[in-house]
């Protein structure tokens, strides 16, 4: 069996931020919820989450992951504590635990695999995870033989200055033998430089200590301030990069683009520079995006492309055009082969096929027909103070430039709008509507006499 167990109570005081540090984003994911996802693959049997710091808004964003279980940790007095917070509820739990930081958010899944694989094979009463590194300080020190086995874990102000030449250290990552780590957890003592409870001090009480050295060092990069964080987010944002590359998707330049962690790319897709992509978004094979988009939560089908534009919450049928400098706002639905031109903002609305609404024109709460052109400058008045009203144009109808629909209106098909004209009233199908004021004209004017 297996138990894994994140520690999540720190305050993280170096972020300089209201936010629990274990809370704050990474490509679009907590750094917990990434150390949760890390391990998703082992199918453990329990899942504990250590909390302290905010400990009521660490649990209320993670309240829909199904059999986490919240452990409170008051006061944190160093990591030996927070794994002495387990003694009661894993109590005659038999099997082994694995040990994670809520702050370390880069941990490939197969390296886990590995760990506890190895710490297994081996029997070994605690397999730590460890890397080299050309500048360890602040970390603590492995103390391993040629075999790799492990006699203790010096912490780095705790170390003499021959220890502290050791490029070997502890990343925190830990799969332990339960039922011996319980018998040893009591035992822990505060007498060191911090007044603390060290896990690590576990190791030399342990029966057998091994450690599993990551390939990549930068799996094991730890958050405790904004540079960290930023450091970690360009590692992952690579590994993404990476990923969407090899699967058939170009980036003309790498660099300038973001990926979240739930973006799904087809083939042949196209991605120019300074394109952002967020949340759960969907690309189509065969799309050309950007540059400068952000597409958030965004569901693209086949052949789309966008230019310049920012797309939310929507959805975009294949073939379409939008852009440049137009916004698809929430609740949009747009079918195939529609065209939003410049300076065009959809929101709240379902276009069929083949609309085109070319530039300088809003349509919010509105429903329009297969094939309806929308003239420049016109706008959907869905908004009377109080309440949105909707506006239905029906399919193969016109508008003309500067028109105005004042909502709730419905027009029929194949209905012709004259330009500058204000609609209140509904229209039926195939009729011309005009609605502007009479033209006036003052011969030999002279203008205003001073």
């Amino acid at each position: 069996m297996l138990a894994v167990a994140v520690l999540a109570a720190g305050k993280g005081t170096r972020m300089k931020s209201e936010l629990p540090k274990v809370l704050q984003p990474l490509a679009g994911a907590t750094l917990v919820e990434r150390v949760l996802g890390s391990c998703r693959h082992l199918a453990p049997d329990r899942q504990l989450l250590i909390v302290g710091h905010q400990a009521e808004r660490v649990e209320a964003s993670l309240a829909a992951l199904e059999g986490l279980e919240f452990v409170l940790q008051q006061p944190q007095n160093g990591t030996g504590h927070a794994v002495q917070q387990l003694l009661e509820p894993l109590q005659g739990f038999s099997g082994d635990l694995l040990v994670l930081n809520g702050d370390v958010p880069l941990l490939r899944p197969e390296t886990l695999e590995a760990l506890l694989e190895q710490h297994r094979s081996r029997g070994a009463g605690v397999t730590l995870l460890t890397a080299r590194l050309d500048d360890p300080s602040g970390y603590g020190r492995v103390m391993a033989d040629a075999s790799g086995r492990v006699s203790a874990i010096v912490e780095h102000r705790d170390c003499s200055p021959e220890q502290r030449l050791n490029p070997l250290i502890n990343a925190g990552i830990y799969c332990f033998n339960w039922a011996q780590l319980a018998a040893v957890l009591p035992r822990l003592s505060s007498d060191n430089d911090q007044g603390e409870l060290y896990l690590t001090d576990t190791v030399a009480m342990l029966e057998s200590a091994t450690h599993l050295e990551v390939a990549d060092a930068a799996e094991i990069n730890g958050i405790n301030d904004r540079i960290q964080l930023a450091q970690c987010e360009a590692v992952l944002q690579e590994r993404l990069r990476r990923h969407w590359m090899a699967e058939g998707v170009s980036f003309v330049d790498p660099s300038s683009c973001t990926l979240s962690e739930g973006s799904r790319f087809g083939r042949d897709v196209v991605v120019e520079p300074q394109c952002h992509f967020r949340g759960h978004t969907e690309v189509g094979s065969g799309c050309r995006i950007g540059p400068g988009c952000l597409l958030e939560n965004a569901r693209l089908g086949a052949g789309v492309e966008v230019l310049y534009s920012v797309v939310r919450d929507a959805v975009v049928g294949a073939g379409c055009s939008i852009g440049p400098y137009a916004q698809v706002r929430p609740g949009s639905n747009l079918g195939e082969r529609c065209h939003l031109g410049n300076f065009v903002e959809v929101k709240s609305s379902s276009l069929a096929s083949h609309v085109k609404v070319n530039h300088l024109s809003y349509i919010g709460d509105a429903d329009l027909g297969a094939g309806v052109n929308v003239g420049a400058g016109t706008i959907t008045a869905n908004y009377d103070g109080v309440r949105k009203h909707r506006t239905v144009i029906g399919a193969g109808s016109k508008t003309g430039a500067n028109s105005v629909l004042v909502a709730p209106i419905q027009l029929g098909e194949n209905v012709t709008v004259g330009a500058g004209s204000t609609l209140t009233r509904n229209v039926p199908s195939g009729a011309l509507a005009l609605g502007r004021a009479r033209q006036l004209v003052k011969e030999n004017w002279a203008g205003p006499q001073g």
